[in-house]
């Protein structure tokens, strides 16, 4: 027997119908189930005009909502669907509730310190009209608090972390919600409920070139690409570490915005790992490290604006007019390292940046620049389609030496080396950085090297068509040593 006459879904980074914790949870206690997602003005406003990501979320929200009237026109239900709103979201998601006279809502939990608070403010505002708001674990296999050391604290260190949560891992956790078999509660949308999804103009934005891009939205895209993916797979621990190559599954906005379930990709790499996949066991690998960072954040909110390891936070970064100016040329892909440059005109243009140059730029803002890392983390934030607070926070920590388990800070990336090693015929440079397209591999990683007449026979100038380097790896190694003892010294004291 149903507890509730009526429910509603609010969905917000959890953009698919199938194995939806929420949509479950919802069809299983009500007898009429209405689901929603709001464009919320508060998370919009500051955003760009043309942002590739708004028009990601519109694209799926289409395809939510054609799974959902499939699922509703099944069970012979008319008028099935999305219903979507345009404001702030702790105003608007009451409101909605109260017009539709649903006794709970439902939606899937969001640890980022700002949606907790806007969370917070839901609830109250449903208190008050006495509506209960219940949210459940679906954004991450394993969250908060469930992966846990042997006295009961979070872990900070990444392997032992793995390794207790493989060891937890069994079927129960990659099993799916079987949402399909409750949707015969869906209900019909009121008549006043059954706009079309607001087109991106609708709501103050303006298209980019994502149809351009090979980045298909909604379910069906999430689909089309892991069946691409599946195939690769076992290829992807060496594949992976090439930019050139088509080596990542390409997933990760669809991770980031829901509309493709983690225990459904988690089950499908350790399915293949058991059986001796190395690319597959690399990639769950990769899909610990994201609920790792998550339940950093759970537990360590402060490394939103802070370092992980307090000392850090004394460090000196360079400010001022020059430290504005290296991180313009960073932004810009003016630097004079190819490979560096060639990755910020990656994310420049597509909004995606390969994972092994995420951690080369970062290296070099940080470790050769000598800039802040979270005015690399702004721009990633501000630039990348799969941006995702838990993770661009913890890896650019990492890559700053500043975070949980991080590399240490002598460790620093030689931007020609990386260039050499994983982009040795230049294929990725000559692919975003078509000015040095003439030049011989062994000169294309680093042209400030390279003698007049091959330059010339290069039709290329330096300071011209490309920039010479605009700081010496050597000596910023160097300052970067310096920076890091002096903060370290600075602890120490401090310390007693």
């Amino acid at each position: 027997m149903k507890s509730l006459d009526g429910a509603l879904v609010w969905f917000r980074r959890d953009l698919r119908a199938d194995d939806q914790a929420a949509l479950y949870h919802a069809l299983k206690a009500a007898r009429q189930v209405y689901c929603a997602f709001v464009f919320d003005t508060a998370i919009l406003d500051p955003l760009p005009r043309a942002d590739r990501r708004v028009e990601f979320i519109r694209g799926s929200l289409a395809g939510l909502d054609a799974q959902l009237r499939a699922m509703a026109a099944a069970h012979g239900i008319e008028h099935g669907g999305l219903i979507v709103r345009h404001g702030d979201a702790a105003h608007e998601l009451p409101r909605l509730a109260d017009e539709l006279h649903v006794q709970a809502v439902y939606a899937n939990h969001d640890d980022d310190p700002a949606a907790i608070e806007r969370d917070a403010r839901v609830r109250g505002r449903l208190s008050n009209l006495g509506i209960a708001f219940h949210s459940s674990k679906d954004h991450v296999v394993f969250e908060r608090s469930e992966v846990l050391t042997a006295t009961g604290s979070p872990y900070s260190v990444f392997t032992p972390y793995k390794n207790a949560w493989l060891k937890k891992l069994d079927d129960f956790y990659l099993g799916a919600y079987p949402v399909k078999r409750y949707a015969g509660a869906l209900a019909e949308r009121p008549e006043g409920c059954r706009s079309p999804i607001p087109s991106l103009e609708a709501i103050g934005f303006e298209k980019t070139n994502l149809h351009t891009l090979k980045l298909p939205s909604g379910p069906v895209g999430a689909d089309e690409l892991l069946e691409d993916f599946l195939e690769r797979i076992d290829h992807y621990d060496q594949a992976r570490e090439f930019p050139s190559v088509k080596g990542p599954s390409y997933l990760g906005p669809h991770l980031r915005f829901g509309t493709v379930s983690i225990r459904r990709l988690a089950h499908e790499a350790h399915r293949r790992a058991a059986k001796g996949s190395k690319g597959a066991a690399t990639w769950l690998s990769e899909l610990v490290w994201r609920d790792f960072y998550h339940q950093i954040l759970h537990h360590h909110p402060h490394v939103v604006d802070h370092a992980f390891k307090p000392e850090y936070d004394t460090l000196k970064w360079e400010h001022g007019k020059h430290a504005d100016a290296l991180f313009a040329a960073w932004c810009e892909g003016r630097t004079g390292y190819p490979l560096v440059d060639a990755a910020m005109h990656q994310i420049n243009q597509t909004g995606y940046m390969h994972n092994r140059l995420r951690m080369v730029v970062a290296s070099f803002l940080t470790k050769d620049l000598g800039l802040d890392w979270r005015r690399g983390e702004a721009y990633f934030a501000t630039h990348l389609n799969d941006y995702e607070l838990a993770s661009n926070n913890g890896g650019w920590q990492w890559a700053a030496s500043t975070g949980c388990d991080a590399q240490p800070y002598f460790r620093i990336f030689n931007p020609v080396a990386q260039s050499e090693k994983f982009d040795a015929e230049g294929k990725f440079i000559r692919r975003y950085l078509p000015q040095l397209a003439n030049l011989p591999d062994k000169l294309i990683h680093a042209p400030w090297l390279a003698r007049p007449v091959d330059l010339a026979a290069a039709d290329l100038a330096l300071g011209k068509q490309y920039p010479a380097p605009i700081v010496d790896h050597g000596e910023a190694r160097g300052k970067t040593m310096e920076r890091f003892a002096a903060a370290k010294q600075h602890a120490a004291r401090a310390r007693g």
